[in-house]
């Protein structure tokens, strides 16, 4: 096994949660509540930033949402607007200063920024700014933003938000809170994910729908690609800040990234990678005595695939609840530990049997080569892998972090090749053309999708520089 292959993780990393709320008395909480159940998108920093008509208070840290918030600081929070934000770092390095939401106070009053998603031409922007005299505190793009913003000429910070998104290029879900407004707007390809629902009185905007379901609001519906929305005294007003361009909402979130019960742009997640399941099953069938999926995102995967070929399904992985994402830690070695603190193989379930294992993703091999290997410490007489996804080949521009193209084993690897390395007895990924179907997708060549990391084809222009990071 390859010396550097032995320290990464064999999943792609989230890239953040955003909330935000705007005319509730119980706003902070209620945000809480929401980044709690959007912790699975990012779980290095988080925050909250509220405004009471006069003053913005905020707090962000790094850890969870639960230790971020310990004991009495969401009483500090006051006011019935709110947004707050869970960070995974793909733009800018992992610390304090780059925990969101950012704020700043400018000649148009306070402004707190949370961003899920990546600029690609974010160096551009910055450099630019610099050599017109301004000066970064952060490594993260969302200041860029913040920026852009404070530069306009516009009277409102609306109208400002507005000229400044004309700049941008890349994927962003943007939640922006001011002394009188919530925005909330999406980019022009749809590339993350946002969601609009009521609570009562009150307007709430997240990544995904779960947060709706935890607060108890009513989902009303996904904001469109392109579209703006202001939320104040007033009520919500909705306006398209870009033309229509090519939706290409990242493909990741419904296989890997968001939480099961959560609805995005009409496909329930659960249902889909049930579905991914079922389509890789009769493209990729095999015989064996049980199925099994790599907790937790692949085991709606699982159950279709079984059902699909009449197999039993089982739980034949457990996963430690507590050990969190491996890849959460900055250390590569304590992520090496992370892997073989995190599953463990069910004997009783697995021994003498062939099994099939399902998972959602084959990134750099080291997790699915150390779960194929205690599977069979376990007693499994055959070990066959499936990945209800393409191969991973290719970076990802618009916030997640596959590092560089060389670590992607599929692009320096062939499946055969893949197979051997993690130790399977057979190896097999969904194709393009299936996974696309669990859309009703029939033409591969004309879909709503980003699948850059499979396919190469970027949806927008990218540019080598991106990171900020420094």
């Amino acid at each position: 096994m390859d010396e550097w292959m032995m320290h990464c993780s064999d999943k792609l990393h989230e890239e953040c949660g955003v909330f935000g709320i705007f005319g509730h008395p119980q706003a902070a909480q209620l945000t809480y509540y929401g980044l709690y159940a959007l912790q699975h998108r990012g779980q290095e920093s988080a925050g909250i930033a509220t405004v009471d008509g006069l003053t913005m208070h905020s707090h962000r840290a790094m850890g969870l949402v639960t230790e971020v918030f310990a004991g009495n600081r969401l009483e500090s929070l006051k006011g019935t607007a709110s947004v707050g934000h869970v960070r995974y770092s793909t733009a800018g390095a992992s610390n304090v200063a780059n925990a969101q939401p950012l704020v700043f106070s400018f000649r148009q009053g306070n402004l707190a920024m949370a961003h899920n998603g990546n600029l690609v031409n974010a160096r551009q922007l910055q450099n630019h700014l610099e050599s017109q005299g301004s000066i970064f505190q952060t490594t993260s793009d969302t200041e860029v933003v913040a920026h852009l913003i404070a530069r306009g000429a516009f009277p409102t910070i609306a109208e400002n938000v507005r000229v400044s998104l004309s700049m941008l290029k890349g994927g962003f879900a943007l939640v922006i809170l001011t002394d009188d407004q919530l925005i909330a707007l999406r980019d022009p390809q749809g590339l993350r994910p946002l969601a609009l629902a009521r609570m009562g009185d009150a307007y709430v905007v997240a990544s995904e729908t779960c947060a709706f379901d935890t607060i108890g609001a009513e989902f009303v519906r996904d904001v469109e690609p392109g579209e703006m929305i202001i939320i104040d005294k007033a009520g919500l007003h909705s306006e398209r800040y870009a033309s229509s361009a090519k939706k290409a909402l990242c493909t990741f979130e419904y296989i890997y990234f968001a939480r099961p019960d959560s609805d995005i742009d009409g496909f329930n997640v659960h249902m889909v990678r049930k579905q991914l399941g079922r389509v890789l099953a009769r493209q990729t069938p095999v015989e064996a005595d049980v199925v099994i999926g790599v907790p937790d995102s692949s085991i709606s995967a699982a159950i279709g695939f079984a059902e699909e070929l009449a197999i039993p399904y089982e739980i034949g992985l457990i996963k430690n609840k507590y050990s969190g994402r491996t890849f959460i830690q900055p250390s590569q070695d304590l992520r090496s530990l992370g892997v073989r603190l995190k599953l463990n193989a069910v004997r009783k379930i697995v021994a003498g049997k062939r099994v099939v294992m399902v998972d959602d993703s084959l990134v750099r091999g080291t997790t699915s080569a150390r779960l194929v290997s205690l599977l069979r410490e376990a007693g499994a007489t055959e070990v066959h892998v499936r990945i209800t996804s393409p191969p991973v080949k290719h970076s990802c521009y618009y916030g997640i972090d596959t590092s560089a193209r060389e670590e992607l084993i599929a692009a320096r690897k062939t499946v055969e090749e893949i197979q051997e390395f993690i130790g399977a007895d057979s190896l097999a990924y969904l194709d393009e053309e299936g996974m696309l179907s669990v859309f009703g997708v029939e033409d591969v060549t004309h879909h709503g999708f980003c699948n850059a990391c499979f396919t190469g084809k970027y949806p927008t222009d990218v540019y080598p520089s991106r990171s900020l990071e420094r």
